[in-house]
């Protein structure tokens, strides 16, 4: 606060006695140290509000800080991975166009199924599905002739 020191004091001292004088001076000395603990009071005073300002901040932040923390645990005690799952499958079949006809190898096991559900309550064994499957074209017939114009050339031997 302020830089006195003791040879500073000593002057100080000095002055008083000299302009006050001593009959006076412990009288002024006195009110001088009563003033001087009205101030601290009122600093110390000052000090306490303010630092319990502060605590009722601190207060209000961790008050904040705690309902925060209930609202999230409330949150996870609401939380349904199952619904959540369910919400992105679906979300994910209404991006894509449905499909009205199955696959062809659906189709097959669909009658391949219901065949054998009529064999059942008939007592009849199913037949085989009929797979209509293309066959390959016969090779044309290789005659002689084909076969003679088919053969290289004789070789010539030469003499020598």
């Amino acid at each position: 606060m302020f830089d006195i020191g003791w040879g500073e004091l000593v002057v100080i001292g000095i002055v008083a006695l000299i302009a006050i004088g001593p009959k006076e001076l412990p009288t002024v000395l006195r009110t001088i140290g009563q003033y001087m603990g009205k101030v601290r009071r009122m600093a110390s005073e000052f000090q306490g509000q303010f630092q319990e300002a502060m605590r009722e901040a601190e207060m209000a932040d961790l008050k904040k800080q705690a309902d925060e923390l209930t609202s999230s645990v409330s949150d996870i005690g609401n939380f349904d991975p199952l619904a959540s799952a369910q919400k992105e499958i679906d979300s994910a079949f209404e991006d894509k166009p449905s499909v009205t006809e199955p696959p062809a190898s659906e189709q097959a096991a669909a009658e391949i199924a219901t065949a054998e559900t009529a064999a059942a309550q008939t007592g009849v064994a199913p037949s085989a599905p009929e797979v209509s499957v293309p066959l390959p074209e016969p090779a044309p017939a290789v005659t002689e002739t084909d076969f003679a114009a088919a053969e290289p050339p004789a070789k010539k031997q030469s003499a020598g």
